[in-house]
């Protein structure tokens, strides 16, 4: 592990990072219930999903209204509002809200935690402000160590919405006066890329260029792309990433290219045995978005997500440094 204890705090995150990462943006609560911004319509319609119940949150959580960092903001902000209208129903709401992302295991562990200091006698609201404040810190560090991989002129892969450490860290780049260009798959099937990522990046004044998930290799092989950095929805100290599906089919390139890859997990994990990938609807694969691509006879399959073995991953960015697991690269960019 290299020590972050160097890095200093940045500041409020809130000036630099894209509209729809903001708190209120994301999800936010009222004495009616909880609003959370539908990303599926971005960035062609802004429209909230409203939820008078924590139940209404799970749904919306399974069916992929938010993704990312998202759900844990929605469960922190359910929680609180059960809190107030349903307190009797706190260790019900905690144990669905939990389910709702079998791979999202930061927010099972999170709210449980939550839970765990409310049953010890703890202000419930209080505990999840403690989550949300802890998680800008950590933002902000992770992106400090994320933008001193970056150097100038980098042209930068990720791959689906890397959401808050890796748009900081750019942000931070840019401020930095490091001239960066960042290369966005469009992430088949939900398009996360190419509805949220690239125009995130725009808002922010970075260069940056939309293709499709079967580029990035033409672009390494071409040395546009020396740097790629994604988000982690699982990593662990054994070095293994787990990532939106597409993701190892570009580690394994960047590898062969001699190109570093970094993923960003707040806590890894000690153990990766217990790894569940979740399959997603076919039909999700047969269309996009309400487009019909192939024959409803045909059978489709999808996987959420990529399980990237440590060979290729050249460190995981954690709020205290560098983990570089059993990683055989060298990191002496």
């Amino acid at each position: 592990m290299k020590s972050a204890a160097t890095m200093q705090s940045s500041g409020r995150i809130d000036d630099l990072l894209p509209s729809i990462l903001r708190h209120e943006n994301v999800s936010r609560v009222s004495d009616e219930g909880i609003y959370i911004l539908d990303r599926r319509l971005l960035p062609f319609e802004r429209k909230e999903v409203f939820c008078p119940t924590w139940r209404e949150c799970v749904s919306a959580i399974k069916n992929m209204v938010t993704q990312g960092g998202g759900p844990l903001e929605v469960a922190l902000n359910a929680i609180i509002h059960t809190s107030r209208t349903a307190p009797g129903e706190l260790k019900e709401a905690v144990e669905a809200l939990s389910l709702s992302r079998p791979t999202n295991t930061t927010m099972k562990r999170e709210i449980a935690a939550v839970y765990s200091g409310y049953e010890r006698g703890g202000d419930i609201e209080r505990l999840c402000m403690e989550v949300f404040n802890r998680y800008d810190r950590y933002y902000d560090l992770m992106s400090d160590i994320g933008e001193s991989l970056i150097n100038d002129g980098d042209g930068i892969l990720t791959r689906c919405f890397p959401e808050h450490t890796f748009m900081l860290s750019c942000a931070k780049a840019r401020r930095n006066g490091k001239r960066i260009r960042v290369y966005v798959p469009e992430t088949r099937p939900y398009l996360q890329g190419a509805h949220l990522t690239e125009p995130c990046l725009r808002e922010m004044g970075i260069e940056c260029f939309l293709i499709t998930d079967a580029m990035p290799s033409h672009f390494m092989r071409e040395g546009k792309i020396n740097l790629y950095m994604t988000a982690a929805d699982l990593a662990f100290q054994s070095g293994i990433v787990v990532n939106k599906t597409g993701t190892l089919s570009d580690a394994v390139s960047a590898l062969h290219y001699g190109i570093p890859y970094y993923a960003f997990s707040v806590s890894p994990s000690d153990s990766s045995e217990d790894i569940v990938i979740e399959y997603r609807e076919g039909n999700d694969v047969r269309r996009i978005g309400n487009v019909q691509i192939a024959s409803e006879d045909a059978t489709a399959l999808y996987p959420c997500f990529d399980i990237i073995d440590p060979e290729f991953v050249s460190g995981i960015i954690t709020p205290e440094g560098i983990y570089e697991g059993n990683s055989r690269w060298n990191r002496n960019r």
